[in-house]
């Protein structure tokens, strides 16, 4: 692959993170998908919630192009962090819902301009505000990607799956065997510095 479309390049990369975020919901109960494992909460639709409400902003408000839906875990008089859990109101279905029409407007948004186009971020710092298409695809795929990595993690932990993506996990070949004895290995070196 020599030829390149820079656009093209960076909605693939960011699709990719995308599915990558979804893909660590399947197959997991109600429980296990709002299940907070870390001290900090960080919980898989959560990360889902988080992501599809940021997304909005910055391929909506940005580019004067407003998402439409509210979100009120947004609004001013929201419990801190509230974008990063759902509700016992909220279900699965209507947060991946959100997800996929975010995508859709994102999108679109991403198709109406070129990458060039300016906008302005509302909610960072005056000097550094001016964006344009390319930076805000590039900062939204390098944070679904982190999310994404995020739920890498709290995916392991609720039942052992890990991987890259559907069709693809880019992990080594090997058994349980072969990973708790590797795991292991690993904690011996670190005792080694303890």
């Amino acid at each position: 692959m020599t030829e390149s479309d820079p656009k093209a390049d960076l909605r693939r990369y960011l699709q990719a993170a995308r599915e990558a975020l979804l893909w660590k919901l399947e197959g997991l109960s109600e429980y296990d998908v709002r299940r907070p494992l870390v001290p900090t909460g960080t919980n898989l639709l959560g990360l889902v919630k988080h992501v599809a409400s940021v997304e909005a902003g910055y391929f909506g408000e940005t580019f004067g192009r407003p998402f439409g839906e509210p979100l009120p875990w947004f609004d001013d008089d929201a419990e801190p962090n509230a974008d990063m859990w759902v509700t016992a109101e909220e279900s699965r279905e209507q947060i991946i819902g959100l997800y996929h029409r975010v995508w859709a407007h994102s999108d679109a948004t991403i198709d109406a301009l070129p990458l060039d186009a300016i906008g302005r971020v509302p909610w960072w710092e005056a000097d550094r505000s001016e964006v344009t298409l390319h930076r805000i695809l590039v900062h939204m795929t390098a944070e679904t990607q982190r999310h994404a990595g995020h739920a890498d993690i709290v995916r392991e932990l609720i039942d052992g799956a890990a991987g890259l993506r559907d069709g693809n996990d880019n992990m080594p070949p090997g058994d349980q065997g072969w990973w708790e004895s590797y795991r292991s290995r690993l904690e011996s070196v670190a005792r080694k510095f303890a």
